[in-house]
């Protein structure tokens, strides 16, 4: 490792149907092999058929609007904007806020809660999703992906009883935050 300075972030390209950083992180985390296509089609695929699955509660709850709903075409519509604040808004809910990281003081090991820094806290939700979804028993990849985020924006789900277990498992080692630098 390097000891001269850290490397620069690269900026990322919005990906071309939402123009979104978020969702272009996504696919990449998706993405195996470098089949980037396929990544992309598996998840503006799951995307839709989450939108379509959650409309009416997302509706209720207020994230999107009526006249959102009238057609849908991706892109920069309404729909299109209101696909990408259902998922902003289910990677809120799978961000957590706090985790545990291991400090070695004298000869033990304590599990010491900190600070999720917030591009992080972003990384990991999107890691959980889609571990949960790849651990998942429907046929595709798509069908995996969009029931997940449908258990997460209804309160369960695997990636979010990951998240639950983070934050207990900080709460539990809160005696050690001391030892926080």
């Amino acid at each position: 490792m390097s000891r001269r300075r850290a490397a620069a972030k690269r900026k990322k390209l919005p990906d071309p149907k939402y123009r979104s950083v978020i969702v272009t992180k996504f696919i990449n985390h998706l993405m195996l092999d470098g089949k980037k296509a396929l990544s992309e089609k598996i998840v503006y695929s799951a995307l839709e058929t989450s939108f379509k699955l959650l409309k009416d509660r997302l509706l209720e709850d207020g994230v999107i609007s009526k006249a959102s709903d009238d057609n849908f075409d991706g892109g920069n519509s309404g729909t299109g904007r209101s696909i990408l604040m259902m998922f902003e808004k289910i990677l809120g809910i799978l961000s957590p806020t706090v985790e545990v990281r291991s400090r070695r003081v004298g000869g033990a090991t304590y599990q010491v809660p900190v600070e999720v820094r917030p591009d992080r806290r972003i990384t990991l939700a999107m890691r959980w999703l889609i571990d949960a979804s790849r651990g998942r028993s429907e046929k595709t990849m798509v069908q995996r992906l969009a029931h997940e985020i449908v258990d997460v924006y209804q309160g369960k789900g695997t990636s979010l009883k990951k998240k639950d277990d983070t934050h207990r498992m900080a709460l539990a080692n809160q005696a050690f935050v001391h030892y926080q630098w």
